[in-house]
């Protein structure tokens, strides 16, 4: 008969101790504490109960589960309101959800940070395999140019619910398994959550990766001429990502959109100043790695905006700081004034650095014509 030793029993103490703390933790009848998840807690049992080991991931802590703030509802005008804003207002103050995939090697560990030159942060949402499969092919494909690195990630929520979520998770982990680029948050990625998205991404750079001289911020769904991005910023007087740059297509003076059938809507109750600061379009700009980190410490105290180009105006504005305009950032659309727009179109799209927007199969192929070294072209003109 098998006897079990002093540091057995105590083993199973632990343990125990342990098991009884998730347990309450999970099951409490007021449901307002932590939310676990399987991959943030191993428990891995050996033949030998003294060597059982509990670990928990460095890089997933426990979030405490972020209530509905129900007192919004008394906001003049409320039931008014498009059901898509009131989900908005209810959790605007939630700043940390569950991190479901995490990436924090990307940058090369304690010794590789440096070697990030342009760091592309692709906004993407799980629904969205086809998009991420045609960008890993074409512009945002991680290589060596001109002697410096460009680096992949895409930042995702989660989407649907039940069986739908289950699955569309899975699909990403599997995504994550073959390419190892995915951050993935325990959220509804929706358009309002936009700018949490970016918050938190920021957030995981001040971590994991906060010497990237450069990001592009873009959409899932932009054609980005990340070769030129390089050549221009590597013309850049000050090229380490230590001074101000965050540059795109300007607005200035834009009408905050008080009509309630449009998804830019903003009541208000949430801001009441009738323009925003300047901003630069959110479907893609560049930016140091200085503006990004300034950005997150700015965001820390201004409230999250529902949309997420002008919120970054927003912090900039509160830093001192001004984005600029970039004549080869064509977040609007390509306006060529010509009738033959199919023919010409890869010779616009070779001078230019972004352009909004693509479906996923036109972007492989503009990809491939713009990089056919037989396009006849007239002479290139450098952007400034």
């Amino acid at each position: 008969m098998r006897t079990f030793s002093r540091g057995n029993f105590a083993a199973l103490l632990v343990l125990g101790a342990v098991i009884m703390v998730i347990y309450f933790c999970l099951y409490s009848a007021d449901d307002t504490n932590y939310n676990f998840s399987r991959s943030q807690l191993t428990v891995v049992f050996n033949k030998n109960l003294s060597d059982t080991l509990i670990k928990f991931h460095k890089h997933e802590p426990f979030v405490p589960k972020c209530e509905a703030d129900m007192s919004v509802a008394d906001m003049k005008d409320f039931s008014s309101l498009p059901d898509a804003m009131k989900d908005f207002l209810y959790f605007r103050h939630c700043r940390t959800f569950p991190m479901l995939l995490d990436l924090p090697d990307k940058c090369g560990g304690d010794d590789g940070h440096k070697d990030v030159f342009l760091l592309l942060v692709i906004k993407s949402s799980p629904l969205n395999y086809d998009r991420r499969e045609v960008l890993r092919k074409t512009w945002a494909k991680e290589r060596l140019h001109n002697g410096v690195w460009i680096r992949r990630i895409f930042i995702l929520g989660t989407s649907g619910s039940g069986y739908e979520k289950e699955k569309l998770n899975k699909l990403v982990r599997e995504e994550q398994k073959d390419f190892n680029d995915i951050l993935q948050w325990d959220f509804n990625d929706m358009f309002h959550n936009l700018t949490l998205k970016q918050m938190l991404f920021f957030g995981w750079m001040e971590r994991n990766c906060p010497n990237a001289r450069f990001l592009l911020n873009g959409d899932d769904d932009v054609f980005a001429h990340t070769d030129n991005m390089i050549e221009y910023l590597q013309n850049l007087p000050d090229n380490d990502g230590s001074k101000h740059l965050f540059t795109g297509y300007l607005f200035v003076d834009e009408k905050v959109v008080r009509w309630k059938g449009s998804k830019y809507f903003v009541p208000v109750e949430i801001q009441k100043s009738n323009t925003y600061p300047p901003y630069c379009g959110g479907g893609g700009y560049l930016l140091s790695g200085y503006t990004a980190l300034t950005i997150y410490r700015m965001s820390q105290s201004i409230p999250i905006h529902p949309i997420d180009d002008a919120y970054m105006g927003m912090c900039l504005s509160k830093a001192g700081l001004s984005p600029s305009s970039h004549i080869g950032m064509k977040t609007l659309g390509l306006n060529i004034p010509t009738k033959e727009a199919d023919n010409l179109e890869p010779c616009y799209l070779r001078d230019l650095l972004l352009v909004h927007r693509f479906l996923p199969a036109d972007m492989y192929l503009m990809w491939k014509e713009v990089h056919n070294p037989h396009l006849k072209c007239n002479p290139r003109k450098k952007h400034r």
